[in-house]
């Protein structure tokens, strides 16, 4: 069931009719007539309730309420390089692309030493430029025809990050996609697009950022599909850090070919209601799929992790570690689903959440699932939560801590099993400066 709301339908078809006054000859394009295929299916689906069982532990009503305008060209609204030094993770130095508001900023962005023979830029220009590469794979992988989020990014579909990394070649330091939300006055929707393309035997690290410059009410509705051709090997850093008042929809779709790698580490520390959608499809044999996620949340945040792994072909291992972190009246929901096809014998997949509760008002839904249809197969899910161990504590005190720090040290153990894992040095030591910031945020 959806939320049938004509005034929610009418403000997004009348402000998708203002776009297309901007595209200036672009309507008879192909990737036009995509935008009104799914601006239709919006129109359609409407935004989803409690009562459809893939959002019946999240509420959009607050997003389904609101009138976000879209963002349809660059303003750089007052951001500076200054700021985006600070949002650099303590001044790495790589190949950076930023985005205001979803739209690509050249002069914000530094290409660093990015090899000739690789592409990272806008995908706005890569829609001209690469047509072909990027019409090949663009929307074939985040599908529209059954997520509204998804139709609405798609409907709105103008910029985001394009980046190719031929056959054979491998990046040596992260590519870093950062987006900025400003102000502008008026809540707004950004709709960044994302393209990543890994061609075979390539290897690249993507590190994603969401940031904002003011506490204001904004919606971020991004979309990122990535493809790791045969024995690639892909690492997917992403940090959603933005205002208290903001929401966050991010949806990752991963399409894997033979023998591939691909790595994700999720932290979620920002945002009054964030839900991220990751799904894997494994369509090789010999293919490692390995999902991280954090999420850390106080006052009334709310965050939804929901992933899926598709287990198509045989001879294929997945890893899935996420974690939460509950303070005050937050609440968090993890969905985890493994689906193993009939043909995907010898699949080795192994699920696992844990939550952290902090809080006496603390929630957690967590639901993972398994839907196994082979017979030679190795699968294991599984859920825990708790609170912090006494007996630790008690230890941790009569060691000279106090009760505060004893609690900060216990929860920063508990988080720090999923930063291990980022090998961006200067993204794991921000993250922990970050989460020590939040633990004794959460104090007063």
């Amino acid at each position: 069931m959806m939320n049938r709301s004509p005034m929610t339908d009418s403000w997004y078809v009348s402000n998708f009719q203002l776009m297309e006054k901007h595209l200036n000859g672009e309507a008879g394009t192909h990737i036009h007539s995509i935008r009104k295929d799914a601006i239709s299916r919006f129109a359609q689906l409407g935004f989803p309730t409690t009562r459809d069982e893939e959002w019946k532990f999240t509420n959009v009503a607050p997003i389904a309420k609101m009138n976000f305008k879209p963002v349809l060209d660059l303003s750089h609204d007052g951001v500076t390089k200054e700021d985006v030094e600070r949002f650099s993770f303590g001044g790495l130095r790589c190949t950076r692309l930023v985005f205001v508001n979803g739209h690509f900023s050249q002069e914000l962005s530094s290409l660093g030493s990015l090899p000739q023979w690789a592409k990272a830029g806008s995908l706005a220009a890569a829609l001209k430029t690469d047509a072909d590469a990027v019409s090949e794979h663009l929307t074939r992988y985040a599908r529209y025809d059954d997520n509204a989020f998804t139709a609405l990014n798609t409907a709105f579909l103008q910029d985001g990050a394009f980046v190719y990394i031929p056959d054979g070649k491998v990046i040596e330091g992260p590519i870093h996609l950062l987006f900025i939300s400003t102000k502008l006055g008026t809540p707004f929707l950004s709709n960044p697009r994302n393209l990543v393309l890994a061609g075979e035997n390539s290897q690249v690290m993507i590190v994603e950022s969401f940031v904002s410059l003011d506490d204001n009410s904004y919606l971020t509705n991004a979309v990122t599909e990535i493809v790791a051709g045969d024995n690639a090997v892909v690492e997917h850093d992403k940090l959603q850090a933005e205002s208290a008042k903001a929401f966050h929809i991010g949806t990752v779709h991963v399409y894997q070919r033979a023998n591939s790698t691909y790595t994700s580490n999720s932290i979620s520390l920002g945002g009054a209601l964030v839900r991220n959608n990751i799904t894997v499809v494994l369509d090789g044999e010999g293919i490692e799929c390995t999902l991280n996620g954090l999420s850390l949340s106080t006052d009334e945040q709310h965050v939804d992790n929901h992933t899926v792994i598709d287990h198509a072909k045989p001879h294929c291992n997945s890893h899935e570690l996420y974690k939460s972190i509950l303070d005050g009246r937050s609440k968090a929901v993890f969905n985890g689903k493994i689906f193993v096809r009939k043909d995907a014998q010898k699949t080795n997949a192994k699920q696992t959440n844990k939550t952290l509760l902090l809080s006496d008002n603390a929630t957690i839904d967590t639901k993972p699932q398994l839907e196994i249809f082979a017979n030679d197969v190795k699968c294991t899910h599984g859920a825990t939560v708790g609170r912090l161990d006494e007996e630790q504590l008690f230890y941790l005190r009569s060691r000279g801590l106090s009760l505060n720090h004893a609690r900060d040290v216990l929860t920063f153990a508990f988080a720090s099993d999923i930063i291990n894992r980022v090998h961006v040095e200067p993204l794991r030591s921000q993250l922990e400066g970050m989460i020590h910031a939040r633990l004794q945020q959460g104090r007063h």
